[in-house]
């Protein structure tokens, strides 16, 4: 039983515009963001100022699962390589198997490497409305058994070889996705942007050229071209119940800045690897079961999964919100260090569900 709490000052902004048909075309979501960099507030209250200006923030889902790779020995390169063609005709099979291991667990794709020879084997699930770090854990388990039972010569390794890989910098979450893949985009009027973020669209996306690409292949950033996601997740993680840990694979996402035709600014952020769930570890607490319900996550009602993409559009539309104001603030001399000295003068948090 959890006898202490690390309090973290929360406040919910907003609301954010969000269209999508999963959120019923258009809905207004308050949402909250537990931080000690408290900025983040009106920072992020800005960006969604913004998306009821504009009409909304657009959002995708590209795909949804939760990976675990295991690791077995062979006894030769040979065997390793036939069973890896072997199981490519045992779809079904493996299908059956992680049914077996949860009744949430649905097989999405198993993907194959041979390194001599060791195999190693990247399951992916659809977890439903949980995270599916368990899930996909008990799934693994089982298709080990499986395996080792039905290649005898087969020997364990691991059942986590990190090439999942979980909560560490990689190619392959964003190359294969772990968790949600969301796309969020904003079509910004030139007036709108020059009134409420003071700046033009062209100094958004000359900065953005500078900063977030070629600044990040100056410091070697991989699969990552953006300002700062991992705020947005961190705070929106930590008041939702999720494993904060999981920002490290979550923050390696792209911006996107394009002009239009129109002088409009269309400006999009990627997100390939949101892990998040709405129910499991971290849900029981009382302030995350009432943030879910704030954000509409929470409803019993909706089907398997429902509440999980729900949430996690949501957060892509928040991220959208910090990194544009963020990117905003950054063309225009001190107002990034001026806004922080500002609101944090004087300040005294304490932690509330729905300010």
């Amino acid at each position: 039983m959890t006898k202490q709490f690390a309090a973290v000052p929360m406040k919910s902004i907003g609301p954010i515009l969000i269209k999508n048909l999963e959120l019923n075309s258009k809905t207004e979501v308050r949402v909250p963001m537990a931080t000690f960099e408290t900025t983040l507030w009106p920072s992020t209250a800005r960006g969604a100022k913004l998306s009821r200006l504009c009409g909304g923030i657009d959002n995708m889902i590209l795909s949804d699962n939760m990976a675990r790779a295991i690791a077995v020995e062979a006894p030769s390169s040979r065997y390793g390589y036939e069973v890896i063609e072997n199981l490519k005709e045992r779809q079904e099979d493996i299908a059956l198997i992680i049914q077996g291991s949860s009744r949430f667990a649905k097989f999405d794709a198993l993907t194959t490497r041979l390194i001599g020879n060791t195999l190693y084997l990247r399951l992916a699930i659809h977890p439903g409305d949980a995270s599916g770090h368990n899930m996909v854990t008990k799934s693994a388990d089982a298709l080990m058994q499986w395996l080792l039972n039905e290649y005898q010569e087969l020997r364990y390794l691991s059942v986590s070889s990190n090439w999942c890989t979980d909560k560490k910098v990689s190619a392959v979450n964003g190359l294969l996705g772990r968790g949600l893949h969301v796309v969020s985009e904003l079509i910004i009027p030139r007036d709108i942007c020059q009134k409420h973020l003071r700046t033009p669209p062209e100094q958004i996306h000359a900065l953005h050229t500078k900063k977030n690409l070629t600044g990040s292949i100056i410091s070697g950033g991989l699969l990552s071209a953006n300002a700062h996601f991992a705020n947005m997740l961190l705070a929106t993680y930590l008041a939702t119940g999720q494993d904060a840990a999981n920002i490290v694979e979550g923050s390696q996402g792209i911006t996107h800045v394009d002009l239009l035709a129109d002088g409009s600014l269309h400006f999009s952020v990627s997100l390939p690897n949101i892990i998040v769930g709405t129910v499991g570890n971290g849900k029981h607490h009382e302030f995350v079961t009432e943030n879910l319900t704030l954000l509409g996550c929470n409803n019993p009602e909706a089907p398997a999964g429902a509440n999980r993409r729900r949430l996690a559009m949501i957060i892509g539309a928040t991220v959208l919100c910090g990194e544009l104001s963020l990117m905003a603030a950054l063309t225009n001399p001190g107002e990034l260090m001026h806004s922080h000295i500002v609101f944090e003068r004087d300040q005294r948090h304490t932690i509330s569900g729905n300010n």
